[in-house]
């Protein structure tokens, strides 16, 4: 992870986790509607608690004007700074960003069960994640197992999703090994692991040691098998924090925060191998200042790929072809600091921005032609906010 004056490394706690209570406004009424024509979602925001966030907070966004609104906040959660969810939206999964938990040199991964009618969450069970500061965890596309990377460890593990949401003990786990040139590559950091739409693979990003790992999943074990050749290396230094599969599955998108960089890498599903398409910089051309990726993401329909730049503080907006070619589109500022995580609804109407250094989430209407952003002048206050995600609207 890169580093300012204050570092994500630097809030780490070793204590503990609590127990999560749910705070929730009176009076609350939801409307829920179809999936296909929604007038709302929600959004759930993970946040760092040692730099004074909350908890996990629960928002709702219109989707009419775009604005937010926030509706609760689970407390008590330590460090939840990456969140994950099953795809009919049951269970909440966060990491927790911790250098120890339960005297060992771990984070932890929290299983929550979601209320259907007014989205509160429910502590179920933790598990520890098997290395420290875990920053990412996902679901597999069959809903039977969560995926943990620990950035401090430089491991990633597999576990059991339990009949009533929670978590059982690991069914596999890999340590990375190696170093980079750059000063945060002195050991691997595991910064992403998940599978493909077809769960028949696993892609894991190492930032540390410049590789994007690729692995034959077992969906009915929970188990990582590295394909050949086990990984797809980019150039040294440039330190691969996040990827993106295309909705074709025909391509995935390796942001590089080290470099500033965005690859587009061509997925071959049949042998489970990477091969660079194009690589281009995620900042305009002439900038000199100091700027660490974070977070790629595609658009719904395919044709737009967005990355956020942290310190330039913008979204790098590319269109992308049909043989997974990128053109840049526009850069457009995040109004306001370190743009750790951004997301687009499920319709790809807006996209929202987590400013953890400003302590804001920033809402943008998105051209669906143009892919090009535009600031709706208005901003719901989060502090620390680290992570985004949207959850589905039951049917």
């Amino acid at each position: 992870m890169s580093k300012t004056k204050l570092t994500r490394r630097g809030f780490l706690r070793l204590s503990g986790l609590g127990m999560a209570a749910v705070t929730l406004p009176e009076g609350l009424g939801f409307d829920v509607t179809p999936f296909a024509t929604p007038s709302e979602y929600y959004l759930y925001v993970g946040s760092y608690t040692s730099a004074g966030g909350e908890g996990i907070t629960l928002c709702r966004l219109s989707m009419q004007t775009g604005s937010l609104q926030k509706v609760a906040v689970t407390r008590n959660v330590s460090e939840p700074s990456f969140l994950a969810m099953d795809r009919q939206g049951r269970y909440l999964y966060a990491v927790n960003e911790l250098g120890s938990y339960q005297g060992m040199a771990s984070g932890a991964v929290s299983a929550f069960a979601v209320n259907p009618s007014t989205r509160a969450l429910t502590l179920i069970n933790q598990q520890a994640s098997r290395g420290s500061a875990p920053c990412f965890v996902s679901v597999d596309a069959n809903d039977k197992f969560v995926m943990a990377a620990n950035y401090g460890g430089g491991n990633i593990s597999v576990f059991p999703i339990q009949s009533h949401g929670g978590l059982g003990a690991a069914t596999d786990f890999k340590q990375f090994q190696g170093s980079g040139p750059h000063p945060n590559q002195r050991s691997p950091h595991a910064h992403q692991l998940m599978t493909n739409a077809s769960n028949q693979y696993a892609l894991a990003a190492d930032l540390g040691t410049d590789r994007v790992m690729i692995y034959r999943f077992d969906a009915a074990l929970g188990k990582l098998t590295a394909t050949t050749p086990a990984s797809f290396s980019t150039q040294p230094g440039a330190g691969p924090r996040h990827f993106a599969f295309h909705p074709s599955g025909k391509f995935v998108f390796v942001i590089n925060e080290l470099n500033s960089t965005l690859l587009s890498l061509a997925f071959d599903a049949t042998q489970g191998t990477l091969t660079q398409v194009q690589g281009l910089s995620t900042l305009p051309a002439g900038y000199t200042g100091t700027s660490y990726c974070a977070e790629v993401r595609v658009s719904p329909d395919g044709k737009f790929v967005y990355g956020s730049n942290r310190g330039h503080n913008s979204i790098a907006v590319f269109a992308v072809d049909s043989l997974g070619k990128l053109t840049l589109v526009q850069h457009v500022s995040t109004q306001g600091l370190w743009p750790r995580d951004f997301i687009l609804d499920p319709t790809g109407t807006y996209l929202l921005v987590a400013n953890q250094q400003s302590h804001t989430i920033v809402p943008f209407r998105r051209d669906p032609v143009t892919g090009k952003l535009t600031a709706l002048g208005t901003s719901l206050a989060v502090t620390a906010p680290t992570s985004l995600l949207v959850a589905p609207t039951p049917a």
